[in-house]
């Protein structure tokens, strides 16, 4: 490289230091503050107290002002279904917890005009709230409203019992809520007539999907429980059901048949050969014969 230029770029480089020095010294010595970009402030969501199940609660447990409490909850996911204090709140912070306290109080003593005690005290739980689910009127009976039995059959239902015992009830794993159908089980005759006519035993599924209410008198089973060893099984059917399941048991014993958990949205009610005609098929000795029955 030419020497000449080498100078020149030495002096240049020499004279943008010493400008720089300068300049810093014009301005006080010190660098020039950086920007400092502040976050936006935390926006208060409105909140909504909400009465909240404190654990969790099975079918049939009566519900006393000891097994729900009051829950912040968002005003803008607030259902019409749950019960509110019918006041909306600044979500808490560390300014406003004694603010948020005092709501909580004031939720704590009203309800829709009377104490949460007294709108939930003696109500039934007809379908299982999880701890810290909101309470709802479709979840619940109001006390006063009928026994547990009449609160937890669906609409245009009738609870039945029939008698079981561990060999027809799966060995005791049928369980209150799980669902089963109910086989019954009889003699019949085949062709012929008199001493040519010969027995044989039929079975046929009387109702199908069908829930289990009660064991005996448990309505539920024990914590931890697996079995259930019960001498009566209650199950819920419809009017038309009932009359069919009062003929099988008349005729004859009944055996319950446990269906598996994801098969639970079958159809329900009527087996399908009662629904169909009074006509058994009766396969014997690899001959198949009809056999009417009376229902």
């Amino acid at each position: 490289m030419n020497p000449l230029r080498v100078m020149i770029v030495l002096v240049a480089a020499v004279s943008a230091i010493g400008l720089a020095v300068v300049m810093q010294k014009a301005m006080g010595g010190k660098a020039p503050p950086a920007a400092v970009v502040q976050a936006p402030a935390a926006i208060d969501k409105p909140m909504t107290q909400v009465l909240v199940a404190k654990r969790d609660l099975v079918i049939g447990e009566r519900l006393t002002a000891a097994d729900v409490t009051w829950q912040a909850w968002p005003s803008d996911a607030i259902n019409a279904a749950f019960i509110t204090n019918g006041a909306a709140a600044p979500a808490p912070t560390k300014t406003t917890a004694k603010a948020a306290k005092a709501v909580g109080d004031v939720a704590d003593g009203m309800i829709g005009g009377v104490t949460p005690e007294k709108a939930i005290e003696g109500a039934i739980v007809r379908d299982p709230i999880l701890a810290s689910e909101p309470i709802t009127s479709r979840k619940i009976v109001r006390g006063g409203e009928g026994g547990y039995l009449s609160v937890v059959l669906s609409p245009g239902k009738r609870a039945m019992a029939v008698p079981v015992t561990s060999e027809t009830a799966v060995g005791g794993f049928v369980l209150p809520g799980d669902r089963v159908d109910v086989l019954q089980t009889r003699e019949g005759q085949s062709g012929g007539e008199g001493e040519a006519a010969a027995k044989t035993v039929v079975a046929e599924t009387i109702l199908q999907n069908v829930r289990v209410l009660a064991l005996d008198q448990s309505t539920a089973a024990e914590k931890d429980a697996k079995t259930i060893v019960a001498a009566t099984a209650t199950l819920e059917v419809g009017p038309i059901e009932a009359e069919a399941l009062a003929r099988a048991k008349a005729a004859g014993p009944v055996t319950l048949i446990l269906r598996a958990y994801t098969d639970l949205g079958g159809p329900s009610g009527l087996g399908v050969r009662s629904q169909a005609s009074n006509v058994v098929r009766v396969n014997r000795g690899g001959q198949t014969s009809n056999i009417a029955v009376r229902p």
